[in-house]
């Protein structure tokens, strides 16, 4: 394909860099036009191409996606979820009323805050506020009361749309509530009485916020752009071959990063999106079966839970040929397990809430290097650094320092991340080899002192995972008066299984050099976690106080 011209320099907001990176930066979106074409994400009929490039261009990427997918396909099923079946041109009707309904409730461009669970209607507020010119904020479903107060006052909400589960906790709320789930039925009175006709172009594109997790203080607000860049997109289509008319089971949360554009590109593609408000193994399995998926969106904690299902084994999957992990590690006795299970078929996307997707894992990477997190794809740069920025040799740990389209220019609350050189510290630590494939070692502010060497948590934590009596683990850094600091771990047994300390130290001392050894091992009945994979920080800060 062509370069893309000067005038596609400027759709893409290309301006005010080096020449160089002009033209590399005008080669990846060249290169991402292919990848998007080949994986059918560009419409082939030249009506279908002129509806998608309208859709675009009056409700942004985002917005006009329902619009243009049901341009191509009207009365395929885009979504199923515990409610039904939506088709896309009852999709996209809905997303216009939902539009309609915003605009004729609150000020130009508002900031509207969407807390829900993985269903056909928040999706419709989502693409619907988008497509009405709003500021969407994205708010995690584990967030407590205080947190839901503090992101609400922060990024000025002016709305909320939210399932019937969070109304305690988001009593302290004073805007305008929608409910999206059960409840008052609010949200659907908005959209069923609003207009059914296109709304008319904003006056400012819409956009959404990402929140972090919170897990380490108060969630920080990171702003997403639905602008033209094709980078993104074609990036993740490139490693994870999504394609058209398919069925994709989303498991992760679609207001986590991995899920969302998971979502996005299935929807794009023509594909029927399935979406669970809970996350069940049984009813998995049975969706995976009953619709012949291609495709399963998770993390890692549903496919252990997914796994430890008597039904797994006898299940007839044999259309599944996408397992995607994402939002937190894989250890490797799980990689080997879903192989196992389900064949060549996992792929694992690091990323950040700040930074997007980093690399992803094929299964051909993951068989050749098992624990990596893969190459980066086209669009991205990964630089391992030292602790003044500057590049380090192939197997040489340092600091992770990624250069891409996604990556974080300031959070909403004007504070910036550490960039050095143009490359955002994304405060992970690792390596990359000489074949080009990353290995991640942990969190760089996790990071302990023992004894002299440099240890991290999570290290521990993905060897103990690798036990077969262990069903979770978790590991913090404690004060030691001979070390320094040392490890403690967090364990839970798997059912039915007898493990105790010495045989947790026995396996750590097969797997891991001395100063991993957990100074101590306590046995807990469950570590729960959040819906991206999390242990909960507050189980920690308990177990810790107990502990002490």
């Amino acid at each position: 394909m062509r370069l893309v011209g000067a005038h596609g320099l400027r759709r893409f907001g290309i301006v005010g860099v080096g020449a160089q990176e002009l033209l590399d930066r005008a080669a990846d979106e060249s290169v991402a036009a292919g990848v998007l074409w080949r994986a059918g994400a560009i419409p082939r009929d030249p009506r279908v191409l002129r509806a998608t490039a309208r859709a675009s261009a009056q409700w942004g990427q985002l917005g006009g996606l329902p619009a243009a997918s049901a341009a191509a396909y009207p009365e395929r099923v885009a979504l199923v979820d515990d409610r039904g079946e939506l088709a896309y041109a009852e999709f996209a009707e809905r997303v216009f009323r939902a539009a309609n309904g915003f605009r004729a409730t609150l000020p130009a461009n508002p900031t509207i805050g969407i807390l829900c669970r993985n269903h056909a209607d928040a999706l419709v507020a989502l693409f619907g506020a988008i497509a009405a010119g709003a500021r969407v904020v994205l708010l995690n479903t584990d967030f407590s009361a205080r947190q839901v107060d503090a992101v609400s006052g922060r990024e000025k909400l002016d709305a909320l749309v939210y399932d019937d589960e969070f109304d305690t906790t988001t009593t302290g709320f004073e805007g305008i509530r929608w409910c999206a789930w059960q409840g008052d039925k609010s949200f659907a009175a908005l959209v069923d009485a609003a207009s059914p006709a296109e709304p008319p172009q904003p006056e400012r594109p819409g956009s959404f916020v990402a929140l972090t997790s919170g897990s380490t203080g108060m969630p920080k607000g990171v702003p997403r752009k639905t602008g033209r860049s094709l980078v993104i997109s074609a990036g993740l289509l490139s490693k994870i071959p999504l394609r058209g008319n398919e069925s994709v089971l989303v498991s992760a949360p679609v207001f986590h990063g991995w899920g969302l554009i998971v979502t996005a590109l299935s929807l794009t593609l023509g594909s029927t999106v399935i979406l669970h408000r809970r996350f069940d193994a049984t009813r998995v399995l049975t969706d995976l079966e009953r619709y012949g998926c291609s495709t399963l969106a998770a993390v890692p904690t549903m496919l252990r839970r997914l796994l430890a299902t008597d039904r797994v084994a006898n299940a007839n999957l044999h259309a599944l040929r996408i397992v995607g992990s994402g939002g937190a590690r894989l250890d490797s006795l799980l990689e080997q397990q879903i192989t196992d299970t389900f064949g060549p078929v996992l792929y694992n996307l690091y990323g950040s809430t700040e930074a997007a997707y980093i690399s992803i894992a094929t299964p051909q990477d993951l068989a050749a290097a098992p624990g990596c997190a893969g190459i980066p794809p086209r669009g991205v740069k990964v630089r391992i650094a030292d602790s003044a920025g500057r590049p380090l040799p192939p197997n040489t740990e340092g600091r992770i320092l990624i250069r891409s389209a996604g990556q974080l220019e300031a959070y909403t609350d004007g504070r910036t991340g550490s960039v050095v050189d143009g490359y955002l510290d994304t405060g992970d630590r690792g390596r990359i080899d000489a074949d080009g494939r990353l290995f991640v070692a942990g969190r760089s502010d996790g990071m302990i002192v023992s004894g002299g060497e440099n240890v991290f948590p999570e290290e521990l934590e993905l060897a103990l995972l690798t036990h077969p009596a262990i069903a979770d683990a978790a590991v913090t850094a404690v004060d030691d008066a001979e070390f320094g600091q040392r490890l403690r771990a967090y364990v839970v047994a798997a059912e039915d299984v007898s493990i105790d300390e010495s045989a947790v130290r026995g396996h750590v001392a097969a797997e891991l050099p001395r100063s991993r050894m957990p100074r101590d091992v306590v046995f807990v009945e469950a570590l729960p976690r959040t819906a991206s994979g999390k242990v909960v920080r507050a189980t920690l800060t308990q177990l810790q106080a107990e502990h002490a």
